[in-house]
């Protein structure tokens, strides 16, 4: 995979897609690798692909000049390419558990975007002016968990963070969902069910604190040791 780092692991934990130096989008599980498509924006670290919820489709950008990037989706398999709609939030794709919605953060760091796949509209997310990474859409949609930026501080190069103290936020209303968990918080999944899974940095080890959807704690798993300081791409669950 090119060193941009535009690859993404697919829900069920048993797939990867990645962008080419040539815009290639490749897909690839075991051993094998399969190009399902060509055009894909290149060279841009936070242009990277999303998995649908039952890891089928997989979503890009396509190349283009303008701040805006219409988005394309098409089969793990290469069959059933088509467009999704346009937006400005063509970084760090998320898509929604229910399918219908794709969110990502602008180039210039000016915000977040939802795309209603099913319309092609696209909507700003309320109450972010600033942010660089989008990590988790709730599984219908109206929640996002973003990175916000203060006004001063640095939007980086677009690379997937090692670790972000997450926001979780209303996508309409743009209201802020406390995460009633302790310690210092390095990002935050939605699984498909409505369960939010919080990472918490440790010392040795990083943990895993997974909430039901009225915040109740029903789970603490940790991570391996090794994985302290490398990014996390996806939960399986």
């Amino acid at each position: 995979m090119p060193m941009t780092g535009q690859f993404s692991a697919s829900p069920d934990g048993r797939k990867l897609a990645w962008i080419t130096d040539r815009g290639e989008l490749r897909v690839g599980s075991g051993s094998t690798a399969t190009t399902v498509a060509k055009g894909a924006a290149a060279g841009f670290p936070c242009a990277t692909p999303a998995w649908s919820p039952d890891s089928r489709l997989v979503a890009y950008v396509n190349k283009g000049n303008s701040d805006a990037g219409r988005i394309s989706v098409v089969g793990a398999d290469g069959k059933g390419a088509r467009k999704a709609g346009t937006t400005l939030g063509v970084c760090h794709l998320a898509w929604s558990a229910d399918g219908r919605y794709l969110a990502g953060y602008a180039g210039t760091t000016e915000g977040v975007y939802r795309l209603d796949v099913k319309t092609g509209k696209a909507v700003k997310v309320k109450g972010v002016d600033l942010a660089n990474h989008v990590q988790s859409l709730s599984p219908d949609g109206t929640k996002v968990v973003v990175a916000p930026l203060s006004r001063n501080a640095p939007g980086g190069d677009g690379s997937w963070p090692g670790g972000f103290r997450p926001a979780v936020v209303d996508v309409a209303t743009g209201m802020k969902t406390a995460i009633p968990v302790k310690g210092s918080l390095i990002g935050a999944f939605y699984l498909g069910d409505g369960r939010l899974v919080v990472r918490v940095a440790g010392r040795t080890a990083n943990t895993l604190v997974v909430l039901d959807k009225n915040g109740r704690q029903l789970q603490r798993l940790s991570e391996p040791a090794a994985a302290r300081r490398q990014a996390l791409l996806r939960i399986v669950g």
